[in-house]
């Protein structure tokens, strides 16, 4: 009877470990996406550069 006992008792304990902790998925992060402006003008720069260029040319046909 000890026997059993001790082959039973060794199977419950090696057997609860096996599933210890269980299973966890692995967490993927997603990569940052960048979005890039096709753009290469400034519309802040373009236009007093555009208002300073009618200036030049209204003072030129005085």
């Amino acid at each position: 009877m000890k026997k059993i006992a001790t082959i039973a008792l060794a199977l419950g304990l090696t057997g609860s470990t096996a599933f210890a902790g269980g299973y966890t998925a692995p967490v993927v992060e997603p990569e940052p996406v960048v979005v890039q402006q096709s753009s290469s003008s400034n519309p802040a720069i373009v236009v007093p550069i555009l208002l300073l260029v009618a200036v030049a040319v209204a003072a030129s046909n005085n």
